[in-house]
């Protein structure tokens, strides 16, 4: 008796070099794509499912990605300028390469626990009530951006730049330290437990 095997292969849409202008994908199931060069502005992509998803050297620019599903997403050198990632949970995001940086963002309510992101940029953004405990933030830049109640608890902090980040509390006997730089201004943040 001959037994076959049908081996299904599910092929990867992908977009490349594509430019996308005031897109809706706000609720959408958009999973398993692969986007590589590619340029979002304006895009709605509240409560949009991306499992799977793959975005390589992507650009997205006053997008509003809130509340998005990151499961097994992958960042690779994508850059967010101005958008809304409101309660978006990166730490399903694929490990793989994962690198971002964020300009102007909101990232309120967002979570980064246990995830390795050394030497991301967070530049002018709000960073409220975000999760950060468990992971690796060695070498981060936190310029001129808002961490009001963000949580930092077993946290790599070393070399992290804390110089003009406002509104920050960690305890230094929770969380890696060395070699971090903050400013005079923002020292009560490292005492206030004291």
């Amino acid at each position: 008796m001959l037994i076959l095997e049908i081996i299904f292969v599910k092929m990867t849409k992908i977009f490349d070099n594509q430019t996308f202008i005031n897109e809706d994908f706000s609720g959408k199931d958009i999973s398993g794509l692969e986007y590589d060069t590619c340029n979002f502005t304006g895009c709605d992509f509240t409560k949009a499912n991306l499992t799977g998803t793959d975005f390589i050297d992507c650009v997205f620019e006053r997008c509003d990605i809130s509340l998005v599903k990151f499961s097994e997403t992958g960042l690779r050198d994508v850059s967010f300028k101005e958008c809304k990632l409101v309660g978006a949970d990166f730490s399903s995001c694929k490990e793989l390469f994962l690198s971002f940086t964020f300009e102007k963002c909101n990232l309120d309510y967002t979570n980064f626990q246990n995830m390795r992101i050394k030497s991301t940029r967070f530049r002018e953004c709000s960073i409220k009530e975000a999760d950060f405990s468990d992971s690796d933030l060695s070498g981060v830049l936190f310029s001129k951006s808002d961490l009001d109640r963000a949580l930092f608890r077993s946290t790599n902090l070393e070399k992290a730049d804390f110089r003009s980040a406002i509104n920050y509390t960690l305890d230094p006997e929770k969380n890696r330290i060395m070699g971090a730089k903050f400013s005079r201004s923002g020292i009560d943040g490292l005492l206030i437990k004291y």
